[in-house]
């Protein structure tokens, strides 16, 4: 994303929205491709027309382009649902998670969008909860509701419950793994219903997605991604909590860690985050008083991506010609920077990142956080 882009803040029209769908949908477009072929194309329109030629050049024998029929009949199935769908720049996006580098094109919404405006806090822990962190967690959420907070959690079982039941008088912002229709684990089915009730439910995943492993991660990076700080609450050594720190981290986010007794598994990863220099959150207040000085200052990130609305000028086929093989040599399975490849190739950003998303439409390119990019294991180009 570049540093000298505005954010654009306007509602799309319905046929916006479905190629915004079209898009993501696609084969091999993920959201950081998603907005790669925005910046090359200045449009989504323009996006959907080159990627099938994109993929060719890049050795793909076929690609699967998401077809308009396609896309309006998942509109259809997300107003059944009784959700809307929302794309990143409207005006109800959730604003800081539009900063992330991999923020969601698009997020499917239940419940109250004007909430997802006010400034949220994450809090996330273990599933098999102690009896002290289910009334920490229902307590810290009280208390930061109370004080303005909108507080963001997983609806998993455990310390995420207790924080979305701590919230409900204020205001809570469940983000699924499934879709926004699917409530996991069922035994939380009348707390969805509350949320979507007085709070807002929000997912990346299309309608009636039943959760799966590789979920979780990509729903982690949103909790944290639209919270300026994120409390973990009992979390073992090896928990998935610890993955959304890192994330947090990674986002330039607060992470905050409640600390437990040594002899308790639960407490060795909160523990381990404090010893890493997380704050050690033994006070709500505390928090809420640090996290507040934090939005009396703006992110130090690059500003959202701008959505133009015309073509900018292609790479020359001979400059592109000439560049592939030299960027062939610089690729391997290890994660290597964007800005290294351009430096060691001799060719412009325009170029080099043309290929790569020819590369990529085929297949044989993956992305990394820090606009790193490695080829796929057992891939040959």
């Amino acid at each position: 994303m570049s540093n000298n882009t505005q954010e654009v803040t306007r509602r799309l029209s319905a046929a916006e929205k479905c190629a915004w769908l079209r898009l993501i949908r696609s084969e091999r477009v993920g959201p950081i491709t998603f907005y790669k072929l925005l910046e090359q194309f200045g449009s989504v329109e323009a996006a959907l027309t080159a990627l099938p030629d994109l993929a060719k050049s890049g050795g793909a024998k076929r690609f699967r382009l998401c077809s308009k029929a396609d896309a309006e009949a998942e509109l259809e199935k997300i107003e059944a649902a009784g959700a809307s769908l929302i794309a990143r720049g409207e005006p109800d996006y959730p604003p800081l998670l539009a900063h992330i580098e991999d923020a969601p094109p698009v997020l499917f919404i239940k419940g109250h969008p004007h909430l997802l405006k006010k400034k949220a806090i994450g809090m996330v822990g273990t599933r098999n909860a102690s009896i002290n962190g289910h009334r920490i967690a229902a307590s810290f959420a009280k208390g930061f509701g109370e004080a303005g907070f909108l507080v963001s959690s997983g609806m998993a079982r455990g310390i995420d419950t207790s924080s979305h039941e701590g919230a409900l008088a204020t205001g809570t912002v469940a983000v699924l793994a499934g879709g926004v229709d699917i409530v996991y684990p069922k035994e939380n089915q009348n707390l969805y219903e509350q949320i979507c009730e007085t709070g807002v439910v929000i997912s990346e995943m299309p309608v009636g997605t039943v959760p799966q492993a590789r979920h979780f991660p990509r729903r982690n990076r949103i909790i944290s991604g639209a919270a300026r700080g994120i409390v973990v609450i009992e979390a073992a050594k090896r928990s998935g909590s610890l993955i959304t720190a890192r994330m947090a981290l990674e986002q330039n986010r607060e992470v905050f860690a409640v600390p437990g007794s040594p002899l308790d598994p639960r407490a060795k990863g909160t523990n381990e985050l404090i010893r890493q220099g997380a704050h050690l959150a033994d006070s709500g207040e505390e928090i809420i008083q640090i996290l507040n000085e934090q939005f009396m200052s703006p992110l130090t990130e690059p500003e959202p991506f701008e959505i133009k609305q015309q073509n900018k000028d292609q790479p020359n086929q001979v400059e592109i010609t000439s560049a592939w093989s030299d960027v062939q040599k610089i690729l391997n399975t290890s994660p290597v920077s964007v800005d290294e490849i351009i430096r060691r190739c001799h060719m412009s950003p325009a170029v080099v990142s043309w290929i790569l998303l020819e590369i990529e439409l085929a297949g044989r390119l993956e992305r990394h956080p820090g606009n790193q990019v490695s080829i796929i294991s057992d891939i040959e180009i």
